[in-house]
Parts: structure tokens; sequence; C-alpha cells
């Protein structure tokens, strides 16, 4: 089924990447560059702790410096800007915020993005699971009230809150006995996967509707399948895939995200889920199959940052030639560079993207 529109990759300063919804005007091959907290730390010395996850006015004075620097180091490649200046919401609790709605401690570091390490849920905390009620929920009560500072300091709430997926959330409430219960006990499965998903569900509707209060209209959702590639496109297809499914009907719009894999052996399974608008893979992912599966959804390649740090110039340089032919127009995703990876080699991509967009006729 044909999206109503196009999402586009988007990494917001000193968050990991997202989507956002396309303008329609996209070069053929289009950067969409972005740096881990450790890049920042370093060269600006923000502290990415609980208070910049906790206090917006905190994030508020850490985005304006973090923006002014990507300017001075990379002017006019418009990196870090593609969602105006006032997104103050991008980034908050990185990819924890289900785990952290779901009773899980969110661990922070002033040069990382939160992380989760349990405890995880024993069989029998699994079997009683239940939707927490979000009215009384401690931490979305908490994520609200940033809701409520942005809005009377900017009127409108722009922003995107990273959700995650159906099988990244379960496996940070299960660990990995989450891969036994999928071989051996998937009734066990479903009922996490249902608990996870109703609640990635209801809080994002909330959150829209909040925003849409702010006079934001957000109308579609975004599912991480991270750790895909760990379980079988069998299981997949049975124990995911309807969850997928169930959140693209509930949106209308879903953008598909799983890192820099190997997506070639769910692309089947993904083609059955409605109003696919956005997917993005790994370089060893059968690209021309995708662009055929996925004619009218924006796609993505996930350039690795060790790619980008080690390669030659001239093989970066092949990789986004057939990367062009195969797949394009797409957006080419160079997320969590590290401070290692110099700034010559982040411009020599921006500068090759555009000039092969040039030759396409495309800016």
């Amino acid at each position: 089924m044909k999206p109503p529109f196009q999402l586009v990759s988007y990494i917001a300063p000193g968050a990991p990447a997202t989507r956002r919804p396309a303008q329609g005007n996209e070069a053929y091959l289009r950067p969409e560059i972005g740096f881990t907290p450790r890049w920042y730390r370093q060269a600006l010395g923000i502290d990415f702790g609980a208070r910049w996850h906790e206090e917006p006015g905190y994030r508020m004075e850490g985005v304006a410096a973090m923006r002014t620097e990507l300017e001075h180091r990379f002017p006019g490649m418009g990196i870090g800007m593609g969602h105006g200046s006032k997104d103050l919401l991008t980034g908050t609790y990185g990819a924890c915020t289900i785990a952290g709605i779901l009773g899980l401690p969110i661990l922070y570091a002033p040069d990382q993005w939160p992380t989760c390490a349990g405890p995880y849920l024993d069989e029998d905390a699994v079997e009683n699971l239940e939707p927490p009620g979000l009215d009384t929920n401690p931490f979305f009560q908490r994520l609200m009230d940033q809701f409520d500072w942005i809005a009377a300091k900017d009127g409108k709430v722009e922003g995107f809150i990273n959700w995650q997926g159906v099988l990244n959330n379960a496996h940070r409430l299960r660990g990995e006995a989450l891969f036994t219960d999928m071989a051996l006990n998937p009734g066990r499965c479903l009922r996490l996967f249902e608990c996870v998903c109703g609640t990635m569900i209801e809080a994002a509707q909330r959150l829209h509707a909040r925003q849409r209060e702010s006079g934001v209209e957000v109308r579609f959702f975004t599912v991480s399948n991270c750790l895909v590639n760990l379980v079988s496109p069998q299981l997949y297809r049975e124990l995911l895939l309807p969850f997928d499914q169930k959140i693209a009907r509930a949106f209308g719009c879903i953008g598909i995200h799983n890192c820099a894999w190997n997506a070639s052996p769910y692309l089947d399974a993904y083609a059955e889920i409605p109003c696919v608008a956005y997917i993005d893979m790994g370089l060893d992912s059968n690209l021309e199959r995708a662009r055929a599966l996925f004619p009218h959804a924006r796609r993505a390649l996930m350039y690795t940052p060790t790619d980008l740090h080690n390669k030659t110039c001239g093989k970066i340089r092949r990789d986004l030639e057939h990367i062009a032919e195969c797949y394009g127009p797409c957006d080419i995703v160079a997320a969590d560079i590290e401070a290692e990876t110099p700034d010559e080699r982040v411009i020599f991509l921006v500068e090759q993207c555009r000039e092969i967009s040039g030759e396409r006729g495309e800016k």
C-alpha cells in the first residue's frame, strides 16, 4: 500500500538517528550525518547525563552550542539543521523511553546515550506483565512535564521520541532469554510483545495528541528492528510481523529501521506491512530487490562509521556510485561518527553525494 508521504532519516544534534517527513525535494543521494555524544563532549564539553534528558532548558543551551559548532566545522552543509531550530524533543531519553515507562532503570553517562542493563524480567514477571497506566506512570508524566515546558517556551513542541521497535524493547525487558522463549515458549513471547506494542502505540498517540494541541502534526511511527538479524525470517514473520503491521495500521504511515545489517532475508515480510514510507539497511543487502519492493518509500543506506573512517576515498566513491545505481534515490546515513574520524572525511562524503546527485540531474 502506498504511504501518504515519505519519511527521511533525521539526526538531531546529540540524538540517535530517527525519521521525519520528507519535504519532497530531496537530493538523489541525500546525506544525513550524525555524531556520538562523545564527539560533542570532546568538542564542547557537554554533559549528556541525566540532566540533559530531564531538563529541556539545559538541552536548549546544548543544542544551540552544537549547531554553532557544526556550522563552523561544516559550513553550508546543513548538518544537524534538518528540522528547524526549535526541536528540543528529539533525543530525549535516547532509545530508552519505552523501557523507562515499563519500569527499567536507565543508566546515564556524560559521553554516551542512555542505556538499560536489567534487571531482566523472569518468567513469572513476564506472565503477569500488564501495560502500565500512563496517567499515573511517573516516567511518562515526567516526559509530559517536559512537553509543557517546551510548549510554554516555544509554543510548538517539535521533534520525535525514539520509540524503538517491539523486538528491541522486549529484549531490554527480558534479555537473552527472549530468544530461548521465541523457540521454546512463543506464547510467553507473544504476551510480552503485546504488552510492549500496546504501550508503544498508546504512548505515541498521547504524545502526538499533545503535539497536535501545540500546532504540530505527527502522523507516522518508525520502528527500530536493530536485532532482527538475531531471529530467523520465519520467526520474524510468525511472531513479530503482526505487531509491525498493527503499528502501521494504527498510525497510517510507518518507517522501518534495520541498522546497517543485511535486510535481504526480511524484505518479503516487510513488503506485507502497509504504508511503508521509509526503510533502511546495510550495504550487503540486496539493494535492487529492496528498491523493487518499496518503490514508494524513501530508502536509506546506513553507511557505517567504520567504513567512513577506514575505507579509502576511492572506495567510498565507488560505494556511493553502486548505491545510486542500485538503490537510489535514497538517503546516505552516516551516523555515530566518533571524534577519531577526520572532518575531511565527512566533508568528502557530503560533497560526493552532491556530485553524484548533480550528475543525475538532481540537486
